[in-house]
């Protein structure tokens, strides 16, 4: 018999491979074209504003509501319906009709700009990263009304600090990725609490846990997702890890987590913004429990950041702990 020969069975798979292989193709490009889902066993519907490589609002069916051309890296839905973003060298408002009604920008001696953060005075908190890193606030016609010199651990401008807040004390909270802390400053820049990311228990240095986020919760504890580390983890006022969550209890669902949210119900809602495993959320909300309730599938967003603004058409009033 010649060797070119196929037999029955080779002749079977063959004709499988012909038929599956459309399939699969059909499958994988209908995974990567799906509209935007929300994804909740328990029926949790969010509205939200995301920011990342593209800033829209999702309205609770999942539905663009407003949206603006352009990525962003922070940002809140302020009481009035206005929209505050960072977009890396400037800090803008806009209303819902897309109208710029306020902006900040970056001074030229620093590269970036990140936080916008609306605080009750009126004033707007941006951070600049460069040569001079520091926390300004701004007045509503720009005027500069307060500055506090940061203390990053390098002068890679990128790397010195990511999303930070201010406190009801009136200090402030900002996270050092490369020197793996969280630093609480007063006004004139002096540091008065440090929580370190790099503990024994949490994987040491080894493990890349750069704080990303600094969110001080009402009970007086930090929440951080720790970005390259892939947790978020929240420690107690003396720095003492009281809660944690990783890959191990979600599935492998962090993948550089960025921005995120604790909710009324305690529940923290998380960025995971290099995801690109189709199969898996670029946002998802977890339990104390670590069980996750809610998950957001997009094809083509990848969340920097999240302000959840109602949950099942009820709507959120703190939006302090994000």
């Amino acid at each position: 018999m010649c060797s070119n020969l196929m037999t029955s069975e080779s002749r079977l798979q063959l004709r499988m491979r012909v038929i599956l292989l459309p399939l699969l193709v059909i499958a994988s490009f209908s995974m990567l074209s799906a509209e935007p889902e929300q994804i909740s066993q328990r029926g949790i519907r969010h509205s939200f504003l995301a920011c990342g490589n593209m800033t829209a609002i999702f309205d609770e069916n999942s539905q663009i509501v407003w949206q603006l051309k352009g990525g962003s890296r922070d940002g809140y839905v302020l009481p009035d319906g206005n929209i505050l973003i960072s977009t890396g060298k400037e800090a803008q408002e806009y209303t819902r009709s897309n109208k710029l009604v306020w902006s900040y920008s970056l001074h030229p001696d620093n590269q970036e700009l990140g936080t916008a953060l609306r605080l009750p005075s009126g004033n707007t908190m941006v951070v600049e990263r460069g040569i001079k890193p520091r926390l300004l606030e701004i007045s509503p016609m720009g005027n500069v009304e307060a500055e506090i010199p940061l203390q990053p651990d390098t002068d890679n401008a990128h790397m010195q600090t990511r999303m930070a807040r201010k406190l009801a004390n009136g200090n402030y909270i900002a996270p050092h990725l490369l020197g793996f802390v969280i630093k609480e400053y007063q006004a004139d820049g002096t540091v008065v609490r440090a929580i370190r990311t790099d503990l024994p228990e949490l994987g040491g240095r080894d493990a890349e846990n750069w704080p990303f986020t600094a969110i001080r919760l009402t009970n007086g504890n930090t929440l951080a997702n720790l970005t390259h580390g892939n947790k978020t983890v929240e420690f107690d006022g003396n720095g003492k890890v009281v809660w944690r969550v990783d890959n191990s209890d979600v599935d492998g669902r962090f993948s550089d987590p960025c921005g995120g949210q604790r909710l009324p119900n305690g529940n923290t809602v998380i960025a995971s913004y290099a995801q690109r495993d189709p199969s898996k959320a670029r946002l998802f909300e977890v339990t104390p429990d670590k069980k996750v309730v809610w998950e957001f599938f997009h094809p083509k967003a990848h969340a920097h950041g999240i302000h959840v603004i109602s949950t099942n058409g009820k709507k959120l009033t703190n939006d302090s702990m994000k």
